[in-house]
């Protein structure tokens, strides 16, 4: 019997994903006479081995409820999971070993060092003492030299590194990334998007939650969207990129623009500063001379002009904008 043939709650994971959703759902009910609400209305999400995965959206999307769901936090209301094959109600305790996950917000007992608290989270997975890797862990993080320092003492980005060590304590096959480079600076933002790809190198499937859509461009491999408890888009990065032949042409004047010529009355435009216009035009539907000539029309001289192509930020919006 097929996939297609068999009830839902009988299908069989697919081996070649880390992670598998199916109709995924969650209504958390409502108190004090507030209606219940649908935080994931049955969403499927397939997740490759070796891929890094960007899962995006605004926030109160669904993004924090699926993941909490698959780290066994959070109860679902319905639908299936696995976790690099295990299915999360038969065999939680191998779905929770296979993933590791690093929460957006910092915390940590302040008289702790790094090194006890990479022990004391290895205990808590079961990993017998001879099988720890805690200095190759805090090695990798580049956090040895801090290693029996009070983690009081580490800076924010050493602590959010600390965050990805203890979560690889178990080397799980999966990491869950939620908003890593969450208030840091660009330098170390870079150093964490050189760690995610060294981890990825060594087979770790990566699941990137981030509010930067360059990092989500630059990282990864497949990218789902998700809004208002639904998935609106789940491609590689290539696919939904190719998908949006927008362009963003910019026109800078002599003189203030002021009233928009009526060519441009059903485009989504932007005006940056008095004698600037960002026009967002489909290459299928506008020509941009069209555009340029209309404004000339319209008494302007056009001293400068730029285009851009769309980028994920384009795609975001539109994205989340139509579904909202």
């Amino acid at each position: 019997m097929s996939n297609e043939e068999t009830p839902r709650g009988e299908l069989s994971p697919n081996p070649d994903l880390a992670i598998e959703v199916r109709g995924l759902e969650k209504v958390y009910k409502g108190y004090g006479g507030e209606p219940a609400k649908r935080a994931l209305k049955g969403i499927d999400l397939e997740i490759p081995k070796g891929s890094i995965f960007g899962l995006l959206g605004p926030n109160g999307a669904g993004k924090s409820t699926c993941i909490n769901m698959l780290a066994g936090l959070v109860t679902k209301t319905a639908g299936k999971a696995w976790i690099w094959g295990f299915d999360i109600d038969k065999n939680p305790r191998n779905a929770k070993a296979s993933i590791g996950v690093v929460p957006q917000e910092i915390y940590f007992d302040a008289f702790f060092t790094p090194r006890e608290m990479l022990e004391m989270q290895a205990g808590m997975y079961g990993v017998p003492p001879s099988e720890r890797r805690t200095e190759e862990i805090l090695d990798a993080v580049r956090l040895l030299d801090k290693a029996d320092a009070y983690s009081r003492t580490l800076s924010g980005g050493m602590k959010r590194r600390l965050l990805v060590a203890k979560a690889m304590v178990h080397n799980p096959p999966i990491l869950v990334l939620d908003e890593p480079t969450a208030g840091v600076d660009i330098e170390l933002r870079q150093q964490l998007w050189s760690y995610v790809r060294r981890l990825n190198e060594m087979g770790v499937t990566i699941v990137l939650t981030t509010h930067y859509l360059e990092e989500a461009e630059e990282l990864c491999d497949r990218i789902a969207i998700i809004n208002h408890g639904e998935v609106v888009a789940a491609e590689s990065t290539q696919e939904l990129l190719s998908h949006i032949d927008e362009k963003v042409l910019v026109l800078r004047t002599r003189d203030p623009i002021g009233k928009l010529p009526a060519a441009f009355a059903d485009m989504r435009v932007e005006q940056p500063g008095p004698s600037e216009i960002a026009i967002n035009f489909s290459t299928g539907e506008s020509n941009a001379m069209d555009l340029i000539d209309a404004l000339r029309a319209d008494g302007h001289d056009i001293v400068d002009i730029s285009t851009r192509e769309s980028d994920l930020e384009d795609i975001f919006l539109q994205l989340t904008r139509s579904a909202a």
